[in-house]
């Protein structure tokens, strides 16, 4: 993670760096550092009032598997994260669990299936570094400054071509 940091803070310095391939080169550990909850205390909160329900209880800090990047993402080292208003509810289990939607977008494809895991990276915002890209990512490259957010649509069906929020794969 160190050198991560190091080619990040060097290409603050000298913009050249990110051109000269040093993110592409660079190492890419097979695990990293989240918070996560788990699928297995989902009722963990049940019969509680939300005001009893203690994020500090179903959070857990622990390393988990670096996914394989798929067509369309990018890897992106976190600079900058903060949690919001999705992290509660997602670390409450409310007004419903994550895991759900996981499940769901998990039988959409082989792809997405990489998804439906025991545990689940909290986090929706973010700043950061691409590391790599998948196939199909055109407008990014290693090197490339990116603020992310928690949108996702497939933009397969036509309802969310004019509002991505009424897309009925949006998440």
């Amino acid at each position: 993670m160190q050198r991560i940091l190091d080619a990040i803070m060097a290409s603050q310095e000298d913009e050249q760096s990110a051109a000269t391939g040093d993110f592409a080169n660079l190492e890419i550990p097979d695990h990293y550092r989240a918070a996560t909850v788990h699928k297995d205390e989902v009722d963990m909160f049940e019969g509680m009032s939300t005001k009893e329900k203690d994020p500090r209880k179903s959070l857990h800090v622990e390393d988990v598997a670096l996914p394989e990047l798929g067509p369309g993402e990018a890897l992106v080292a976190v600079m900058a994260s903060a949690i919001n208003y999705n992290t509660v509810w997602t670390s409450i289990f409310e007004p419903v669990s994550t895991f759900g939607f996981l499940e769901r977008y998990g039988r959409l494809s082989p792809l997405t299936k990489r998804h439906d895991l025991p545990y689940h990276v909290v986090g929706s915002d973010l700043a950061g570094v691409v590391l790599r890209t998948g196939p199909g990512v055109t407008k990014w490259q290693p090197g490339t400054e990116v603020v992310a957010h928690c949108l996702s649509v497939e933009l397969e069906e036509p309802d969310g071509h004019d509002d991505t929020m009424l897309d009925p794969q949006q998440r």
